[in-house]
């Protein structure tokens, strides 16, 4: 799994500490945001279920249309999350047994 540190703004707020990555065993780009100072809930929480952003395009588009913007990205962090999207991932056993769709 790939993860790195991005900035988010929202507008009025900034995380300088959002996270940004590519997640294998989901087959997902993952986005995430503005944590709770008590439960670490994030405010901003793409990219959970299993192919849900099968490119980067589509999960900063969807932030961007919920009103957050990522900044920060630098084309290495593009190129190397890009890439770990493009190797296939067998499906896990959940999958193959029917209890994870």
């Amino acid at each position: 799994m790939s993860r790195y540190t991005v900035e988010i703004t929202n507008g009025t707020a900034t995380d300088a500490q959002g996270t940004i990555g590519y997640d294998p065993p989901l087959r997902t780009f993952f986005l995430q945001g503005f944590p709770h100072p008590e439960t670490d809930e994030c405010a901003l929480w793409l990219g959970a279920f299993l192919d849900e952003y099968a490119t980067l395009e589509s999960i900063i588009e969807t932030a961007r249309a919920a009103g957050y913007e990522v900044r920060g990205l630098t084309q290495k962090m593009m190129i190397a999350m890009i890439k770990e999207s493009g190797k296939p991932t067998p499906p896990s056993l959940g999958e193959r047994l029917g209890i994870v769709r």
